[in-house]
């Protein structure tokens, strides 16, 4: 009988460990996600900013 008992509590925590690892897991998934976004969008702004650059380059070739 004591035994059932402990073998349950092992079991419980052992479940919930694998439960935490799980959801772990999943966060990080979504933080890679966000992070990968945030990537993105600096990827855009910096191609976005380099075609301002090569405008302003060329307006200040034909003034001369």
């Amino acid at each position: 009988m004591v035994e059932d008992v402990l073998v349950r509590i092992t079991l419980a925590i052992i479940v919930g460990t694998l439960a935490a690892i799980v959801y772990s897991l999943r966060i990080l998934v979504l933080m890679e996600r966000r992070v990968a976004r945030i990537e993105d969008h600096i990827e855009k702004m910096a191609h976005q900013i380099v075609r301002e650059e090569l405008k302003i380059e060329r307006s200040i070739r034909k003034k001369r």
